[in-house]
């Protein structure tokens, strides 16, 4: 097991203290001997913590097919005393703790499914899985960290299932299916779970959730309001008529209306949008068509993305480059069939809960630190539909800095000292709202 900078030059002990160092106004009440056991017991549990990461990790199941992980994190929660509901969103897990006294309600969610990649870490725990995608058998990898992710709320269970008695209030966790997405026009794992009413009768009244990334180990990364991006998928489907690659005055030149696409769409997202008031990123990602030297084909594809946080902008962006499309596919006498697929919500952070929640989150880090000013992310999450619904914090931990980033087939959880805290995160924002909400501190509010 590796473990960060700071356990492996202070110790536990030393660790701890500096941690509590870090809020002495808390170490002095009883709520920061209660913070204190918790420090302790999620210590306690890192080594399960490590155990339950690598097995998953040697063990990936793609979007929708997280069996196995389900049924570990389902399992886990029974031997825990929850009450467990699975088959949610076809293979989602919720488990809900009910503390000993009276109370608001937490969710805390980690998303469970792999990626169509191949391994290249060389880890001795590596994934050798295959799998069935897009019709074609493929390797299988955790190259975004949900594995992490399962892992470190397993461990937050753990340590607030011990806790029971002194709990007041509710803590609801979530095993989420298909991050990731699917192949075609179905819906998020995310968005299945709020239609499939995840969450029965109680409305938390709080969400929150971990990313692991690239940075330095252990530290929390996050801002208030837009963290990540709104995305949309596009597909425009090019139809002319098809010539010899000699004579392209005969037919329709679908590979330079394909060009032109592409260079007006970077005009579209740096000259025509206000991108000083909020980030947009439109790209094309992929161009398929033809399949020979001298043929200009009949019809071609093109991929991409658009990534936006203010739906205003969102609208002038789809408005721009559909009008973009229709004007060159007419000038080159072809037609164009735009699609606009897979739609996810920018995810936000709640302004209030963040600026209730900032002091909590800088007392897991510790010694680490945090960083609550990032830029905005382009990256999206499905997460969003959760954060549109309850007030939410999402924050990026630090694993240290793999050989690749998300989705490399060289990701990997570098210091796996992290991951304490990580847990620790999950474990003190869950208490801290709920304590926050009984001290009155935190008004109680249902999800809409």
């Amino acid at each position: 097991m590796k473990i960060s900078s700071a356990s492996a030059l202070l110790g536990k002990a030393a660790w701890l203290a500096l941690t509590l160092a870090a809020v002495p106004a808390a170490a002095q009440s009883p709520a920061g001997s209660l913070d204190a056991r918790v420090i302790a017991n999620v210590s306690a549990v890192q080594s399960d913590v490590v155990k339950w990461r690598r097995d998953i990790h040697q063990h990936p199941e793609l979007s929708e097919q997280e069996v196995r992980t389900a049924k570990l994190a389902a399992d886990h929660m029974r031997a825990l005393g929850m009450e467990v509901r699975t088959g949610i969103a076809k293979t989602g897990v919720v488990g809900v703790l009910r503390g000993g006294k009276p109370g608001g309600v937490v969710a805390l969610r980690a998303d469970m499914d792999a990626l169509p990649v191949e391994e290249q870490t060389g880890l001795p725990f590596a994934s050798k899985v295959k799998a069935m995608y897009d019709g074609k058998e493929t390797a299988v990898m955790h190259a975004c960290g949900h594995d992490a992710h399962v892992a470190m709320l397993m461990g937050a269970a753990k340590v607030l299932a011990d806790m029971k008695a002194e709990i007041a209030g509710t803590v609801i966790f979530v095993f989420q299916p298909a991050e990731e997405g699917t192949l075609g026009p179905q819906v998020s794992g995310a968005e299945l779970m709020m239609k499939e009413k995840l969450f029965g009768a109680l409305n938390p009244d709080a969400i929150f959730a971990i990313h692991v990334v690239p940075g330095d180990p252990g530290k929390l990364y996050w801002r208030s309001g837009g963290m990540y991006a709104a995305s949309d998928r596009i597909e425009i489907r090019l139809s002319g008529k098809q010539t010899h690659g000699a004579r392209p005055w005969d037919g329709t030149d679908i590979p330079s209306m394909a060009g032109d696409i592409v260079r007006d769409f970077a005009h579209i997202a740096s000259r025509q949008l206000n991108v000083t008031h909020s980030p947009t990123v439109l790209t094309i990602a992929a161009i398929n068509g033809g399949n020979r030297f001298n043929i200009i084909p009949d019809s071609m594809t093109l991929l991409g993305t658009l990534r936006t946080f203010d739906p205003e902008m969102r609208k002038q962006a789809m408005a721009k480059a559909e009008a973009s499309v229709a004007s060159i596919s007419a000038r080159y006498g072809g037609s164009a069939k735009f699609i606009w697929t897979a739609p996810t919500p920018a995810v936000i952070n709640d302004p209030a809960l963040t600026a209730a929640l900032t002091g909590t989150l800088r007392k897991a880090a510790g010694a680490a630190g945090v960083d609550d000013q990032i830029d905005f992310l382009t990256g999206s999450d499905d997460y969003s539909y959760f954060s549109r619904a309850y007030p939410s914090i999402y924050y990026n931990l630090g694993i240290g800095h793999p050989k690749g980033t998300n989705h490399s087939p060289f990701f990997d959880v570098v210091d796996e000292g992290a991951l304490e805290t990580g847990v620790r995160a999950h474990v003190l924002t869950a208490l801290d709202t709920l304590r926050k909400i009984q001290s009155g501190e935190l008004q109680r509010r249902s999800g809409k």
